[in-house]
Order: C-alpha cells, then sequence, then structure tokens
C-alpha cells in the first residue's frame, strides 16, 4: 500500500515537472525576445521569473518529502507503518546477508488491549497505542532501533547488528520500563499496568525471505502470550512444553481446565500460574527428574496458587500494603488449595507443593515453619520457582525486577529463603533457556 501510494505521488510530481520544464522553455525564449528588444527591463524579467520559477520548484520538492513521509508513516502512532517496514526490513537482510552482522526482529503485541478498549473506548484506546508507541520509539532511538505500527495493536522492532541474545535483553528491559510506566486506566487490566508479550527471531543464513523470519517471531510471540502473557521469548525450533507420554498430556489438559475455571475471575493467578508451570517443566529437565517426580513437580507448579480462589479480589488486586489481617487472609491460601487438591484422589500426591510451596529454608516460612530438608524437595524447588516469576512480573504491590535483579535476589537469599544446592542450577537454567549473560562475579561484589 505505501508503495502505490508513492508511485502515484511520484507520477504527479513528474507530470509537474514537466508541465514546468516546458513551461521554462517557453518563457526563456520570450525573454530572449525582451532581452533582446529591452535589455535592462529584459533582465529584470529573466532574474522574477527565474526566482518565482526556483521558489515553485522548491515547492514541489517539498511537498514531494511531505507525501513520501505520509505514505511511510502510521496515520495514529506516527511510527513507520507497516508496508514501510517490510521495505526496510528487506534492505537490512541484504545487508546482513552480505556483512554477516547478525538482524533480529521482534513482534510485540499489547496485552488485554480489547479489553481496555472496551473498558474506554476508541478514543482512549487510540491515546494508549501512541503513548504505548512513544515509548518503544524512545528506548529503541537510544539503540538505532526501527520501530513500527505492524497492526492493530501489534508492533514490531528491527535491530540491525543485534542477535538473539541482546534483542531478548533488551526486549526484556523494555518491559520492565512498560510495566512501570503509568498510562490512564491501565490499572484495570488484569496486571494493573501495562504490559506486552513479545517474540524474537534472528536471521539465518538459510532463511528463505523477511516472510519465514517474521513467521518465527510471530509464533514466540503467540508462545509467550499462551505461557501467561507479559513475556519475551526467543524462536526456537520447538516450543512446545512436553513430550510426554499421551496419558500425562490428558492429566495436565484436566488440571488446567480445572485450574481455567476455579481461577477465571483471578487471570493474573491463572496467568502466574501457567509461566511457573513452563519454569517447572525446564527445571525438571535441568535437574533430570526421574519420571514421577518430574510429573508432580509440573502439576504441583499448575495448580499450587488454586487457594487463591477464596481469597476476596479486593485483597488480592490491592494496591497499598497488606495490613495484618489481610496477610494472615493471604497466607490461608496454602490452606485452601490443600483443601480443594484434597477433593480429587488423583491428585493427592501434589498436597505437599500446594501446601509447602512458601515454606522458608531458613524455617522462617508459612504455614508450619519448616526448616531445611524437614520441607520436601519439590516444595523447596517450587518455591524458587514461584519467588523468581513473582520478582519478574507486576503485581499491584511491588515493581517488577528485570531477570537480572531476580537472578541477584536469589543468590542473595540463598541458604536463607531458598535451598541453596538448587539456586545455582535454576539460574543456570534461566541463563540457558534465556540467554542471559550474568556476570557472576560482578554480581557477587554488587551483593
Amino acid at each position: 500500500m505505501a508503495t502505490e501510494s508513492l508511485t502515484s505521488v511520484l507520477h504527479g510530481i513528474i507530470k509537474e515537472t514537466i508541465a514546468t520544464y516546458v513551461s521554462t522553455l517557453l518563457l526563456s525564449l520570450v525573454l530572449v525576445i525582451l532581452i533582446s528588444s529591452q535589455k535592462n527591463f529584459g533582465l529584470f524579467l529573466f532574474i522574477t521569473i527565474s526566482f518565482l520559477l526556483s521558489q515553485a520548484f522548491k515547492q514541489h520538492f517539498e511537498l514531494y518529502k511531505e507525501m513520501s513521509e505520509k505514505a511511510n508513516k502510521d496515520y495514529l502512532t506516527g511510527l513507520n507503518n507497516h508496508g514501510y517496514f517490510k521495505e526496510l526490513f528487506e534492505k537490512e537482510i541484504s545487508i546482513a546477508r552480505e556483512s554477516g552482522q547478525p538482524l533480529s526482529i521482534a513482534l510485540l503485541d499489547l496485552d488485554d488491549f480489547k479489553k481496555y478498549n472496551d473498558l474506554y473506548g476508541h478514543i482512549q484506546g487510540d491515546q494508549l497505542l501512541r503513548d504505548f508507541g512513544l515509548v518503544l520509539l524512545n528506548e529503541s532511538g537510544v539503540k538505532d532501533y526501527t520501530v513500527a505500527r505492524y497492526g492493530g495493536e501489534e508492533f514490531s522492532i528491527l535491530m540491525p547488528n543485534t542477535d538473539e541474545t541482546e534483542a531478548y535483553q533488551f526486549l526484556n528491559d523494555v518491559r520492565k520500563k512498560v510495566n512501570d510506566t503509568y498510562i490512564k486506566g491501565v490499572e484495570a487490566l488484569p496486571y494493573g499496568c501495562l504490559s506486552f508479550s513479545a517474540g524474537v527471531a534472528q536471521w539465518q543464513n538459510d532463511t528463505y525471505n523477511i516472510s519465514e523470519l517474521l513467521n518465527k517471531a510471530d509464533e514466540a510471540m503467540y508462545f509467550a502470550k499462551a505461557q501467561g502473557k507479559n513475556l519475551v521469548q526467543i524462536y526456537q525450533t520447538q516450543l512446545k512444553s512436553l513430550d510426554d507420554s499421551q496419558s500425562f498430556e490428558k492429566q495436565l489438559e484436566e488440571a488446567e481446565q480445572q485450574l481455567k475455571i476455579f481461577l477465571s475471575k483471578d487471570i493474573y493467578t491463572y496467568r502466574h500460574s501457567k509461566r511457573v508451570f513452563q519454569y517447572a517443566v525446564d527445571f525438571a529437565r535441568k535437574l533430570e527428574l526421574a519420571d514421577h517426580e518430574r510429573k508432580l513437580f509440573t502439576l504441583g507448579a499448575l495448580v499450587h496458587d488454586i487457594g487463591k480462589l477464596e481469597i476476596p479480589r479486593d485483597v488480592i488486586n490491592k494496591k497499598g500494603k497488606l495490613d495484618p489481617h489481610e496477610w494472615e487472609m493471604v497466607k490461608k491460601h496454602v490452606i485452601w488449595g490443600k483443601e480443594i487438591i484434597s477433593t480429587n484422589k488423583e491428585l493427592e500426591e501434589l498436597i505437599p507443593l500446594v501446601e509447602l510451596h512458601h515454606e522458608r529454608y531458613d524455617g522462617k516460612g508459612y504455614p508450619y515453619g519448616l526448616q531445611g530438608e524437614n520441607i520436601p524437595k519439590l516444595a523447596r524447588l517450587l518455591c524458587i520457582v514461584d519467588s523468581f516469576d513473582a520478582m519478574t512480573t507486576e503485581r499491584p504491590y511491588q515493581k517488577t525486577k528485570s531477570f537480572e535483579e531476580a537472578i541477584q535476589e536469589l543468590r542473595v537469599c540463598a541458604g536463607n529463603q531458598f535451598d541453596a544446592m538448587y539456586v545455582e542450577p535454576f539460574i543456570e537454567m534461566i541463563e540457558e533457556r534465556y540467554f542471559l549473560k550474568i556476570d557472576k562475579e560482578l554480581a557477587a561484589q554488587q551483593n
């Protein structure tokens, strides 16, 4: 569409230019005659008309620039539009192919934008898109990245000289920045803040065309959505969570359906549980847990917070610090979760994970104040996973930490809140899966 618009503009300019040149030629002939008959007056006329023509040419050039820019820009946000972005993408692909420099692409989708539109109307929804686009433009400008509105509530970022690791770290920092940026009305969204899901893909030598790369970024983005939103995901050849038996898949599906029904009014807890489940899948692989342990761990991660069904919504979504009465109510979710799980005989083995995932290694946790290895192993693992997601995702009573900040916090609390034996393996898993490069010595010095 942008190319067609630009073509029509060029066509019009050429027509006008030809007409101008013909007019100039005719006027020049007239002026030659004037100069030959009226030397001074003819010269004055020639200079005057030359000046007027130069102004006309300048106006034509400015018009061309203005129309070109309009053809390349999104009317609402002022960012590059979809068509122009693809043109720039093609150019960057050619440069990357010739130079061997890395090139990454990211697709971002605003979480729960439809809900925001339904609550506040399209005018405020449009303003949200403009505000979000401005944040992306400012953050990307520092890196000299190209931002575009890809369509609807989707945006794209073109990142030359950037591999997927750097792209992921950049976007995760932007995600934190967006979470912490207040925009009118976002407190009504499930996370109580503005958030997005993003997918990253890096150009490879065997990439056929830009469509293939965009499809990979799109697939990664939807995987991030499926894991609970407010996430950045790098494209991998296999984004499936599990490769287990059909019976376990069925059991997982049933557990998730049950969870979805229970937590239909608390989308935050549902999404949190989905993310904790995914971390648990990866952590179980990292630790090479036995098959039965792995199944219990991942299922327990999926349903660990189901007791929050019994907590009033105004307490769950409270912005400020909880008062003592409210905090005692929140702590009871592990007991209520145990009671809910106990109604299903097939899930009885999950009770320790549901009931004890807030116990601390130093004995200062709840509900029983168990200490050290008196806490079941899988509950100790779940405590690490659950805490990491809580730190890196926006909550009403705390700001988001970056992955790097959360990793430092895990190390600080190793041996106190968390079993130190499993903290470093979890951090290694995060670094491997999310391609983070954490300087352990620097982190230790900062702590």
